[in-house]
């Protein structure tokens, strides 16, 4: 019998991705992504690990819609079947806004969206409270640490409520302390939300924590040397990281990074 817990339910809004043969060619006839066949369920939390210039970061920025494939077909329809959604990007970098304090630099994709001034600062207090930076609303970033940077940029992505949400190596700059932090903030907004998350990594330590399923690239061209379930309790503590299946799945994914030729 599995011993992972009840998962959340899907959100009603969150998208699915269906990749069928897509294949990015980049000038001199590198072959970033080959004709990848690629699943990910509406709610699904999902980290993509694989070695340095695999695809990985330009599979995502294609889900995006940031670059065109060159071939294949790509799919995004949510649990409901409606196709309407909203999509959010975490970069590596938080790219904040210099001049815009935590409050405006959070409000900004409702701003531009048109939506009212009452409504947008509420959304984004309440998401401000969330990721634990209450006390720095009226900051600005230079005023801010790494990791609260990032948790802005985290604030400003689910202000949106975004049926879809991706992050390239959003938490790979920063100290591990603070790092380990983010995943389990991270991890409970999946968990209350239920939204579909796509997450890029390197560390097998971060995607055994934060996901639910893990996909492993071999060297460029990517292909697919795994795709495994992670069969984890859906709330996880700091002392997941030390329990014998925790240890297992990490093993399970060194090995595999390493039959793909990571080094």
């Amino acid at each position: 019998m599995s011993s992972t817990l009840e998962q959340p339910r899907a959100s009603r809004h969150a998208v699915g991705v269906r990749l069928c043969g897509v294949t990015r060619v980049f000038a001199g006839g590198v072959h970033a992504v080959d004709a990848m066949d690629l699943a990910i369920m509406p709610g699904e939390f999902v980290a993509l690990l694989g070695p340095s210039g695999c695809g990985k970061s330009t599979l995502l920025r294609l889900i995006a819609g940031l670059d065109r494939a060159d071939a294949g077909r790509m799919e995004l329809i949510n649990a409901s079947g409606d196709r309407a959604m909203q999509m959010a990007y975490v970069f590596q970098d938080a790219h904040l806004l210099p001049w815009r304090s935590v409050l405006c630099n959070v409000e900004l994709p409702l701003e531009l969206a048109g939506v009212a001034r009452a409504e947008r600062r509420q959304r984004a207090l309440a998401l401000i409270e969330q990721v634990g930076l209450r006390d720095a609303v009226q900051r600005y970033p230079a005023q801010l640490s790494g990791g609260m940077r990032m948790r802005v940029s985290l604030a400003r992505a689910l202000v949106t409520e975004p049926s879809l949400l991706l992050l390239d190596e959003p938490f790979a700059a920063l100290d591990e302390i603070t790092r380990q932090q983010l995943d389990s903030q991270l991890r409970q907004l999946w968990l209350d939300r239920g939204m579909t998350v796509i997450f890029v990594t390197h560390s097998t330590n971060e995607a055994v924590f934060l996901a639910d399923r893990a996909v492993v690239f071999s060297a460029r061209p990517a292909r697919i040397v795994l795709d495994c379930a992670l069969d984890l309790p859906a709330q996880r503590a700091q002392h997941t990281r030390t329990s014998p299946p925790f240890v297992a799945a990490m093993r399970r994914l060194y090995e595999a990074l390493e039959a793909g030729g990571a080094s």
